[in-house]
């Protein structure tokens, strides 16, 4: 391995981002590959905003494999941490850095243990997708450092057998997960329907409901769901294949109409299944209830879709706008009903913080002044403290190495994460 035994830290830095299914993936028809029981189609946002950024170290002197989220370690004995390592460790390839006279042979990374270090910049476990930034940026960045070359559909593969919809996070823009119908999984991949540069126009608004971990994890509710649900067997064999044909058109034909209704259903069928569920699994809440409210009135009201809404295994809102135009009206309508507790609302809009000067928001008394939305029938209502803050984004690209060292999550000379 040459330089001196023990004495070199090798290191590699990544951030990827997180996605949300616009048509869902739930259930799965092997649960230790991770293959789910239907296609699934996800919009990437923006890595600036919501994202996992990780570090991995690899020295002669690490004793063994050890990893921290977030700041507190966490054991990596798990079976999709394991089966990641496994597969990135078997393609690794021979990898040298003349300057630190640092030259590994492939047969070596066997024997190489490393230390992972991994932040995100959002709540983990509250219904965001954490896992799929999080496990995406664990197997893109293991496999920088590992010198593996293989392409992004491997890699997805890959990422898939450590959190399905990590599979997705490889890629930018619109991405489509490919159930596959072989029994290995091998033809279980993402691919990429356009980039993010394809519909630029749309512009996201997250409603962060609930920071909370959920009750329910999304693991031990699909295993409830195939289980139990009649209606998530008529979802994966009769409605997802139609639906996922439309989507794809509506995207690649910048159709936001069938878009949005596609979105909308989609969600609502989702959380159909989870209802369906013995026991039944509830992810919404009245604040969820009230903001699908709001969006379907405003909808029903201008006679075609203005907002798309959907929701993933938890409270918060993901709403798509079909541009900047109709988000700085959005954004209007929600402060109305959900204006901030603390009077504060710069920090209440996280994200693009621009929008609010389209809205001709500058500052609480700005918000306290606005209008009731016409479309609402008891308009004088608000629900103050309900959402937590909002984040205003757009789509994003996919995984990227990040080249500033100063970056790293893991001391260069002591190979544990800076701060310990």
């Amino acid at each position: 391995m040459a330089a001196a035994e023990g004495q070199w830290v090798l290191m590699a830095t990544g951030r990827s981002p997180t996605n949300i299914a616009v048509i869902k993936y739930w259930g799965k028809r092997d649960e230790a590959l991770i293959l789910p029981v239907n296609d699934s189609i996800s919009v990437t946002l923006d890595p600036d905003h919501l994202s996992a950024t990780t570090t991995v170290a690899v020295s002669p002197s690490f004793p063994s494999d050890r990893m921290w989220l977030n700041g507190k370690e966490i054991s990596l004995s798990g079976g999709r941490f394991q089966s990641c390592l496994r597969e990135i460790r078997k393609r690794a390839r021979d990898f040298e850095d003349e300057k630190k006279g640092i030259n590994i042979k492939r047969e070596d990374w066997e024997k190489l243990h490393v230390h992972i270090a991994s932040y995100n910049n959002f709540p983990t476990a509250a219904g965001l997708a954490s896992s799929a930034a999080g496990l995406a940026c664990f197997v893109f960045t293991l496999g920088k450092i590992m010198n593996v070359k293989e392409d992004y559909g491997e890699l997805s593969s890959i990422a898939r057998q450590g959190s399905g919809s990590a599979c997705r996070s490889i890629y930018g823009g619109f991405v489509k997960w490919c159930m596959g119908k072989k029994d290995d999984g091998s033809d279980s991949i993402a691919v990429q329907l356009a980039d993010e540069t394809h519909w630029n126009d749309l512009v996201i608004i997250i409603a962060v409901v609930s920071s909370k971990q959920k009750e329910t994890s999304s693991t031990s509710g699909m295993r409830d769901s195939v289980e139990t649900s009649p209606l998530l067997q008529y979802r994966a064999q009769t409605v997802v294949p139609s639906r996922v044909l439309k989507m794809e058109e509506a995207i690649k034909n910048h159709d936001f109409e069938s878009f949005a209704k596609l979105t909308c259903a989609d969600s609502n069928q989702f959380h159909a299944v989870c209802l369906d569920t013995s026991p039944p699994i509830f992810y919404m809440n009245d604040t969820s209830h009230r903001i699908i409210s709001l969006v379907e009135k405003w909808n029903h009201s201008e006679g075609t879709p203005q907002v798309a809404y959907t929701f993933d295994a938890g409270p918060n809102a993901v709403l798509i706008a079909q541009n900047r135009k109709t988000a700085a009206l959005l954004l209007r309508k929600l402060l109305y009903y959900f204006p901030p507790e603390d009077k504060d609302l710069s920090s209440y809009l996280v994200g693009d913080k621009s929008i609010l000067g389209d809205a001709g928001l500058h500052s609480i008394k700005d918000v306290e002044a606005l209008p009731a939305p016409p479309e609402m029938k008891i308009p004088d209502q608000k629900f103050m403290g309900d959402v937590s803050y909002f984040i205003c984004i757009r789509l994003g690209a996919g995984p990227k190495v990040v080249a500033d060292e100063s970056q790293a999550l893991i001391d260069a000379v002591t190979g544990l994460p800076k701060g310990l």
